[in-house]
């Protein structure tokens, strides 16, 4: 048989420059011929697909198998109450309640005792005389700076001491 025309209409199918009557002739031989060449064996699955395919059915069971894919149950609608709407800000609101009651607890805790006074025209001044108001205050401001003085002055010797330390080693 010449294989010749046989390959000179596949390369015009790769081209696409055939007619479906050309096709129909390379399905024909691929199906109808029992001995085909090895270089044209490879092609005979391409051609012979849409026959063997015709041929396969679908099945009984086709129908329901895709409807059950494709149906979705019947979901029923919950019922909304006002209750159930609201729960986010019920819960928000019971938040915000139970930070404020912790807050107030500690703040009776830290001030229980003390009683605040809020009342600044009941103030009375600790001293009649202002020079001797003055010089309480420069005192107590001397105290202060003194100790301060002393904590700094015991802090470079602390550290003085430490890198001599560090030195002897």
């Amino acid at each position: 048989m010449d294989y010749k025309y046989i390959e000179q209409l596949l390369e015009q199918y790769w081209q696409c420059q055939t007619s479906l009557e050309d096709e129909a002739e390379l399905r024909v031989f691929f199906m109808k011929n029992k001995e085909i060449p090895a270089h044209l064996l490879q092609y005979k699955n391409l051609f012979v697909y849409q026959q063997l395919q015709q041929e396969v059915g679908l099945g009984k069971d086709f129908d329901m198998r895709i409807l059950s894919q494709i149906e979705t149950p019947v979901v029923k609608a919950r019922r909304l109450t006002l209750t159930t709407r609201f729960m986010p800000f019920f819960k928000a609101a019971a938040v915000v309640a139970v930070m404020l009651s912790l807050g107030n607890v500690a703040q009776q805790t830290f001030f229980g005792d003390d009683k605040l006074d809020y009342n600044y025209d009941a103030y009375t001044d600790t001293y009649d005389d202002p020079e001797v108001a003055y010089k309480e205050v420069s005192s107590a401001l001397m105290m202060l700076s003194e100790g301060i003085n002393k904590s700094q002055d015991q802090h470079f010797a602390d550290s003085i001491k430490a890198k001599a330390e560090v030195i002897k080693e």
